[in-house]
């Protein structure tokens, strides 16, 4: 299928500034982005400025996407060092800082007023990985099929179980922070393009968002990309985690095509059963999970299982298939961010974790 020469893939990582003793936020980006290199990555502004997005270019292969990640982890370091901040990866803020100002710049301010309470804190960082998918009518189609596997997604990244210095039990606090925005989670089966413009225009229309650049669902169509975007994961501490999936997401993007090619949709879901499975998720990590599908309380090893096994064909005609399985391997035999950063709370070295975001080697 030529359509599979050009499954690209890129990243895109939030990191919040903290200060390196405690932890607290500080409101530096606007200077840490004015000093950042130019490269074929990008440093990019958030709603506040206690934030960082840096975006990888377009990307043909894992060593790639790596390299760049890997160089633009260290210029933020090192940009950021130069104002006192280290960049933290967590999905949210471990620690307080002092109270935000209202966001700067007229869409920011806009979202601020629009979303009111939700936003009031909102601090939230992702890993976000967009896949070349150019026909709109096949990447609304791809949706279809990536949608029941969000949840696991989400599962293996999993990194923000604490907030203000205390574990709060469940492992991603940034999903429940997005959940507070409308329509936010799963997104609904699309039958074409055209019904996906519609749902958006919908949901514009009853002001639940700004426009139809702005949707919360954790797989959409990129509105300024030719790209599917994939936001499950939370901001991941290492490399090799953004790495691993970028690798899933483009493996299930290039088996959602194939399945196409034969005439095959993906599968309608259940709206209790998807925002049930993506809560398991957020809860319990790579514990307890549910099959979206099934609609069967199940475990995420087995849904990471059932997923490796039907991209698998996919995984291994592009060379990654032994990078995921040793990545896969990892985080259940070490644990996933949330477990590293318990277990960095209860050494007490909490702060000294979740800014160790340079590079890391996945053997």
């Amino acid at each position: 299928m030529a359509l599979l020469d050009g499954v690209t893939s890129g990243v895109e990582e939030e990191f919040l500034l903290v200060d390196p003793l405690h932890g607290a936020p500080r409101p530096v980006a606007p200077d840490v982005l004015a000093d950042l290199p130019r490269a074929p990555w990008l440093g990019q502004a958030e709603l506040f400025p206690t934030q960082v997005e840096i975006a990888t270019g377009v990307c043909a292969d894992l060593d790639a996407l790596a390299c760049q990640l890997d160089e633009a982890r260290q210029a933020v370091r090192k940009a950021a060092e130069t104002y006192g901040v280290v960049p933290m990866a967590s999905g949210v803020p471990v620690m307080d800082g002092p109270l935000l100002e209202r966001p700067a710049g007229e869409r920011f301010a806009a979202i601020h007023e629009r979303f009111s309470a939700v936003v009031e804190d909102y601090q939230a960082c992702g890993c976000h990985v967009h896949i070349g998918v150019t026909d709109p009518d096949l990447a609304v189609a791809v949706i279809n099929h990536v949608t029941p596997w969000i949840p696991t997604l989400a599962a293996l990244a999993v990194n923000s179980p604490i907030r203000s210095g205390r574990d709060r039990g469940h492992n991603s606090l940034r999903q429940l922070d997005q959940a507070g925005f409308p329509g936010s989670g799963l997104p609904p089966w699309f039958s074409s393009a055209a019904d996906h413009h519609e749902q958006v225009a919908r949901l514009v229309d009853c002001g639940t968002i700004l426009d139809d650049r702005m949707t919360f669902w954790l797989v959409r169509r990129s509105p300024h990309l030719p790209t599917i975007e994939v936001r499950a994961a939370d901001t991941v501490q290492q490399p090799w985690e953004a790495v691993l999936q970028a690798a899933l997401v483009r493996g299930l993007a290039r088996t959602a095509l194939k399945e196409l090619e034969l005439g095959r949709e993906g599968p309608r879901l259940d709206p209790q059963l998807g925002a049930a499975s993506l809560w398991a998720a957020a809860r319990y990590g790579i514990g307890k999970a549910i099959d979206p599908v099934r609609g069967v309380a199940t475990t995420a090893e087995e849904r990471v299982r059932a997923m490796v096994e039907w991209i698998g064909p996919e995984l291994r005609e592009v060379g990654d298939w032994e990078y995921t399985q040793t990545a896969v391997r990892r985080l259940f035999t070490d644990g996933t961010g949330a477990t590293r950063q318990r277990d960095a709370l209860a050494r007490g070295d909490l702060v000294a974790s979740v800014t160790r975001v340079g590079i890391t080697e996945l053997g």
